[in-house]
């Protein structure tokens, strides 16, 4: 299956329904173990988990809010370059809040190993990692709480997640051939 503005190959991995019906799994799963009564701040890390992170606060059940940190490690290149750069920053203190940072995909780990440090370094009430797309690794520097999917080592586009800004519309998410 081909995008219709590329001629890449894809191959679906994940359809729009496995995926709504695992985000509200997750949703589930986080309100539960944070209770009902506590407000969770969602910090929406941009650009790739912004789909993910609207369709989350929708599927945890009570008071949410919506936070966004602009992060970039990748460029156009399909591998992390291993330098994090923070493009948006906070609007708002996280000082006392229980904050759940969602990702799109932890590959190496490196870019939410800065986060987490950095975000705790804000005193938050507690700090949880929810990622829609985990790739385990030995060398994997942080793992998330609450993970959508396991991945290998393809390369996958979709839901949210790009490659050279592109496909980020598709509502399911597809490994591409990138060479």
């Amino acid at each position: 299956m081909s995008h219709p503005s590329d001629g890449k190959r894809m191959t679906v991995l994940f359809s729009e329904e496995r995926i709504r019906e695992r985000v509200a799994e997750l949703g589930r799963q986080i309100r539960a173990d944070l209770g009902s009564d506590e407000e969770i701040t969602l910090l929406c890390i941009l650009k790739g988990s912004f789909i993910f992170a609207a369709d989350l606060a929708r599927a945890i059940s009570g008071p949410v809010a919506v936070e966004f940190l602009g992060v970039q490690s990748y460029g156009d290149a399909t591998q992390s370059s291993g330098h994090v750069q923070i493009t948006h920053d906070l609007t708002n203190p996280i000082e006392g809040k229980h904050v759940l940072l969602v990702e799109d995909i932890i590959d190496t780990g490196l870019t939410i190993a800065y986060l987490v440090q950095s975000l705790l370094a804000r005193s938050p009430a507690s700090l949880r990692v929810c990622a829609l797309f985990e790739k385990p690794t030995e060398e994997q520097k942080v793992r998330a709480d609450y993970v959508g999917f396991q991945l290998g080592d393809e390369f996958v586009v979709g839901y949210g997640l790009d490659w050279a800004q592109r496909f980020r519309n598709l509502p399911y998410v597809a490994a591409i051939e990138t060479d």
